[in-house]
């Protein structure tokens, strides 16, 4: 379940002289509604599994695993939303890092694509980018993703041709070989960082948003399909 966010105008509105506020342990506290706390000098309780841990509302920031405030973020914490603190090791800032480095090759891929003359690829994979793009979006502002439409294949469509490779394009799944040369292997390679960065998606959210985990599977048969179709131009057979 997502948490949710307390603002600092939802306290105005709300708070009637109370000296103490109790919230979920997961809420996300904004650095405005801490100020609020603050100045009127209200002590923040987090209730978890029926426990109630009181807090000094005096930190900037809110430490994710204990609901500690924090002063300072400390090198070994980074943002996971608002001012919430994780360690750098977190498995969902693990997973961002993972977006953030195959849609850096995204980008190389379309560069050596633009540079070999194929528009077809090059296309391909500014579709892909967006895609990417609209993932991190969703995962970062825990909004839901809805299924990705590429190449003008939806969902379910995507998923189908990229398991039937014969009957789309009149030859067997190709097996990469060193002669296709470097924009499809490049491809081809950005297949395999997608499949990756679907693991960590999923080792991140452990029953929880399937919603990027869909994306993130039809994304690497998108861009096997891609694959497919240069190596099917290639030897002619691409239709």
């Amino acid at each position: 379940m997502m948490a949710g966010v307390l603002t600092d105008s939802q306290l105005r509105a709300r708070w009637r002289g109370e000296k103490t506020l109790t919230v979920p342990q997961d809420t996300v506290i904004t650095p405005a509604a801490m100020d609020f706390l603050r100045e009127n000098n209200i002590s923040l309780s987090r209730r978890s599994e029926g426990m109630t841990v009181e807090e000094n509302p005096g930190g900037r920031y809110v430490e994710a695993a204990t609901g500690r405030p924090m002063a300072e973020k400390t090198e070994d914490m980074t943002h996971l939303r608002g001012n919430l603190l994780v360690p750098k090791t977190h498995p969902r800032i693990a997973f961002r890092g993972k977006l953030d480095s195959v849609m850096a090759d995204t980008l190389l891929a379309q560069c050596l694509a633009r540079e070999k003359g194929c528009a077809m690829a090059e296309d391909g994979l500014g579709e892909v980018l967006q895609a990417l793009r609209a993932i991190l979006a969703a995962e970062v502002k825990e909004e839901p993703l809805s299924p990705p439409t590429l190449f003008g294949l939806d969902s379910d469509r995507l998923r189908w041709v990229s398991q039937h490779i014969q009957e789309e394009m009149g030859m067997p799944h190709p097996i990469p070989e060193h002669t296709m040369g470097s924009l499809a292997l490049t491809i081809n390679r950005l297949r395999t960082q997608i499949r990756e960065t679907e693991l960590a998606a999923a080792a991140a959210f452990t029953g929880e948003r399937e919603d990027l985990l869909l994306a993130l599977n039809r994304l690497s048969s998108a861009v096997y399909i891609l694959f497919c179709r240069l190596v099917a131009e290639q030897t002619g057979r691409f239709r």
